[in-house]
């Protein structure tokens, strides 16, 4: 069954990231931050991975603006500017998770290249966390209130493509 519905499309170049309509035209662009480490598929390799992916599932309707997600599940905590300085080293998951999930099989689905397993995601990062650039630990980080409205706008099994 072919998903006729609306689209992402993520540019690591460009460090954006835009939601298509069902005729394939722009409905948002957004500046997102993927991984420091550039690109790639294997496990451990804090890289973003390509190509064809869908939204295997949304985590986190409902919840405040900066709610902090572990293992996601919220924690309980908010963040602020002051608890990112009491754990600087913690990667801040944070308001929405869209769990990616690969398509190709051997390129970024199963074995040692497994997108969903490698749990990458779209989710909110602290505002201070510069946007544009290469940053994260292979997810695609994005503004707060970026992520809320992406996550109204798309379903569960979203088609995402990730190009460089």
């Amino acid at each position: 069954m072919r998903h006729m519905g609306k689209k992402i499309r993520i540019s690591i170049a460009n460090q954006s990231l835009e939601l298509l309509d069902e005729a394939g035209c722009l409905v948002r662009r957004y500046t997102v931050s993927t991984a420091a480490n550039g690109m790639g598929e294997a496990n451990g390799s804090y890289c973003t991975p390509r190509g064809a992916h869908i939204i295997r599932a949304k985590i986190g309707a409902g919840q405040a603006e900066n709610t902090v997600f572990v293992r996601r599940r919220p924690t309980g905590e908010i963040y602020t500017p002051e608890l990112g300085a009491q754990f600087p080293e913690r990667d801040w998951i944070l308001t929405r998770i869209l769990w990616l999930s690969g398509c190709e099989l051997g390129f970024n689905r199963l074995g040692e290249c497994d997108t969903m397993h490698r749990f990458i995601y779209i989710h909110g990062s602290p505002d201070e966390v510069p946007m544009g650039a290469p940053g994260s630990h292979g997810c695609i980080r994005m503004k707060n209130a970026d992520v809320i409205d992406l996550f109204e706008r798309v379903e569960a099994r979203t088609p995402v493509e990730i190009v460089e």
